[in-house]
């Protein structure tokens, strides 16, 4: 088995996109750790294209936690926008995608076509249209073309329109269809998504034209119609147990397997990262309303989704403040939290967390603020012990990323019939998305073999949850029910914000999202900078001026949208 020359350069042309430097003799030094030629396996290409996409997407700053931190489903701790994704904040995302993913996969798919692996090719070329499709979600136009296809001694590819690019990666959807139907000599040795199950797989391709034409429904006079087609023929992730997701294990080290998130918080010294407290608050606020719910009607969620390791926050529920472990537990709320009524700072029952934009320095208190629970990333379940966080607790890391959900169809559905003016289906399909990833959530608690499971909130608290949310949804004006479906559909996508983002930049609410802490942080971002290590060495690609630019898909009004910076 060989490789030709052409998938090669292809590599070659990927590394060019990333650095400029001249030639020396180190060059010409093998690397004991590369793969030659004849060492080359497509199982081995693709194996490291599956973890690089797990990656990619659920690594900390990845782009699952990028778009959750700019629409607060996790925490961002910068004050102004532009400063805090530079350019150079991306370059290791943009190693990642091009001279890892895309081009391991240009190197597998010569190998897979020339013993006819088909499903390697399947997969392969799944991956690459969810991959491209991000890059324009977050960039806009990016090389592709130029860069993937072998035009031999081209340095400097040029950028594909976002549009061009869309319409590759449903072409690349349909060839993978065809590869996961076709006859194959072998299946590949490890799917680390669906365990070798095609039946998924073509679910997850349908899924993903549903995602690819709804985000660029404000262009595409056709969306619309062609979701539906897919919506009637049935074949899409309609339930959890189809859900697209990167499964991570508990291993230690050599490899460490565990979750990014949890190898980082997890640790004898506490957590790495702070939680949200927007949407903490936003889960405890009382949906339920009977005195027999746990929490006096937090959502159900809430203990798999976080767990404190201290039962007081400093300044709340009779604890004194503390400058030392909470600066702005002694300091007043900025006028513009005051005046919109936000959450600031603290809150009750030691959900303890920062708010938008808090770039207040590191104190002592990794043993005491809120981390990561057991869903999604393999922490523990809170089971209101208090316990400080170490290494091997709760799953030991053994969760997922979620990257494609069926609860997320559900709610693209919602969102289409409200812009239909549907407002009845709008409210079943996001209650039907809400019980969804109440299901799945429930199911990560088994992985924490030592939680006490009888202080999670009763079956019957996921009822009354979706009973009020319902009733509230009924009461409200338009905006109010934009608000609740699209704070709603942000509680379900915990652990990987990509979709929040493209929701928030494409409709615009919710229209009351906590505001940045700075009064005046810049404006939103439409499109991240360029990575600096393209922008500096390709001289087909002139940086942005600004954050400002809309990607194709995004007509919204270039200023003053979406409202909350």
């Amino acid at each position: 088995m060989k490789i030709s020359n052409f998938k090669f350069k292809a590599v070659v042309l990927v590394l060019g996109l990333l650095f400029s430097c001249e030639s020396t003799e180190l060059d010409l030094t093998e690397s004991p750790n590369a793969l030659s030629p004849e060492q080359a396996s497509a199982d081995f290409f693709l194996n490291a294209v599956q973890e690089d996409f797990g990656r990619l997407v659920g690594g900390i700053n990845g782009f699952g936690d990028i778009g959750a931190q700019l629409t607060r489903v996790h925490y961002m701790g910068g004050r102004q926008y532009n400063q805090n994704y530079s350019a150079d904040s991306f370059n290791n995302e943009w190693s990642s995608a091009y001279a890892g993913i895309l081009a391991d996969l240009n190197v597998m798919y010569g190998l897979a076509e020339e013993a006819n692996l088909q499903r390697h090719l399947g997969i392969g070329r799944t991956i690459e249209a969810f991959t491209i499709v991000t890059l324009v979600d977050f960039f806009g136009d990016i090389p592709y073309t130029e860069a993937l296809q072998g035009a031999e001694g081209n340095f400097n590819p040029s950028v594909d329109s976002g549009a061009s690019i869309y319409d590759a990666a449903l072409a690349l959807l349909d060839q993978a269809d065809a590869a996961f139907t076709a006859d194959t000599s072998d299946e590949p040795e490890f799917d680390l998504f669906y365990d070798n199950d095609y039946d998924n797989w073509q679910l997850l391709t349908n899924s993903l034209r549903i995602k690819i034409l709804n985000q660029r429904r404000l262009v595409d006079p056709g969306a619309v119609a062609a979701i539906n087609t897919i919506i009637a023929s049935g074949d899409f992730i309609s339930d959890s147990s189809e859900d697209f997701q990167f499964q991570w294990g508990a291993n230690l080290a050599n490899p460490d397997t565990r979750s990014p998130q949890y190898a980082a918080s997890y640790i004898n010294t506490g957590a790495a990262e702070y939680m949200s407290n927007s949407l903490m608050d936003y889960m405890m606020s009382d949906k339920v309303g009977n005195a027999s719910a746990t929490f006096e009607g937090m959502d159900p969620r809430i203990r798999y989704y976080f767990y404190r390791q201290n039962a007081m926050t400093p300044g709340v529920d009779g604890a004194p403040p503390s400058q030392q472990e909470l600066q702005c537990s002694v300091e007043s709320p900025p006028q513009h939290y005051v005046d919109g009524g936000f959450t600031y700072c603290n809150l009750a029952n030691g959900y303890w967390g920062r708010d938008h934009g808090d770039d207040d320095g590191i104190p002592p208190d990794g043993l005491l603020r809120t981390v990561w629970g057991v869903y999604p990333f393999g922490g523990r379940f809170d089971d209101s012990t208090f316990d400080e966080v170490d290494q091997g607790i709760g799953a030991g890391g053994a969760g997922v990323t979620p990257i494609f959900l069926s609860s997320t169809i559900d709610f693209i559905r919602a969102e289409l019939a409200m812009e239909a003016g549907n407002t009845a289906d709008a409210r079943t399909f996001m209650l039907a998305g809400i019980a969804k990833s109440f299901t799945k959530v429930r199911s990560f608690g088994a992985l924490d073999s030592g939680a006490d499971l009888s202080t999670a909130a009763p079956l019957s608290d996921d009822t009354d949850y979706m009973t009020e949310v319902g009733e509230l949804f009924d009461a409200a004006d338009t905006n109010g029910k934009w608000n609740i479906l699209a704070t709603e559909f942000f509680v379900t996508l915990f652990g990987n914000g990509i979709d929040a983002y493209n929701f928030y930049r494409r409709v615009g609410a919710p229209f009351d999202l906590q505001p940045n802490l700075e009064p005046d942080p810049g404006a939103f971002i439409r499109s991240h900078f360029y990575p600096g290590n393209l922008a500096n060495n390709n001289s087909n690609v002139t940086q942005k001026s600004g954050v400002t630019d809309r990607v194709f898909w995004d007509t919204n009004p270039e200023t003053g949208f979406p409202i909350a910076n």
